[in-house]
């Protein structure tokens, strides 16, 4: 096969069948690969951490100029009933005030977060989440960040929604996912990307 090469910035010119004369014209971005002439790119997939143990999670080594991350989440459960939440951190390191939004469970009482980004409304200790967070860089000057969350439970009936904003003293480098309360979390995984 052809070996993978890394393009920041091209121009590809060619001719797909039956245009006679017509010229095509393709421009690959930074972060994108051309690979045997599939375009891929876009994300890169973090290490994934399990949920067992501890209280938090953390994912470091943010880079500069990242403008989107996902969290998600599969099979994750705490001892608690303390709403899940992910707090953002730049070098001075995480920051625990200044956010702004609510959570809210079917069937639960809405609940809003000034500590973090909450991903529930309210939440058991039998609670088994599964679900995303997507964060979005709103403004790089002032470094503010939103996001939306959707998050539903594998052993009962509920799902969840959230939306915060937040912004950083400094570009973002970090992420931590933590409970409200401390809670210990005891089963699934998480991952960015």
């Amino acid at each position: 096969g052809m070996p993978s090469a890394e393009v920041t910035d091209a121009r590809l010119l060619g001719r797909s069948a039956g245009s006679a004369g017509v010229t095509q014209e393709i421009t690959v971005g930074v972060g994108l690969t051309l690979s045997a002439g599939a375009l891929t790119g876009g994300f890169t997939l973090g290490t994934e951490q399990a949920t067992t143990s501890g209280t938090t999670k953390d994912f470091t080594g943010i880079p500069a100029g990242t403008k989107m991350i996902i969290l998600t989440l599969v099979g994750v459960s705490t001892n608690g009933t303390s709403n899940l939440m992910i707090q953002l951190g730049d070098a001075g390191g995480i920051e625990a005030t200044g956010y702004l939004g609510t959570a809210s469970g079917t069937g639960a009482v809405a609940a809003n977060g000034t500590t973090g980004m909450l991903l529930t409304g309210s939440f058991a200790a039998t609670g088994i989440l599964h679900g995303s967070c997507i964060l979005t860089l709103e403004d790089s000057t002032d470094f503010t960040w939103t996001s939306q969350s959707v998050t539903g439970r594998s052993d009962g009936a509920q799902a969840d929604l959230g939306a915060f904003s937040k912004s950083l003293s400094a570009e973002l480098t970090q992420i931590r996912f933590t409970t409200v309360s401390g809670d210990t979390l005891d089963a699934g995984v998480i991952n960015i990307s």
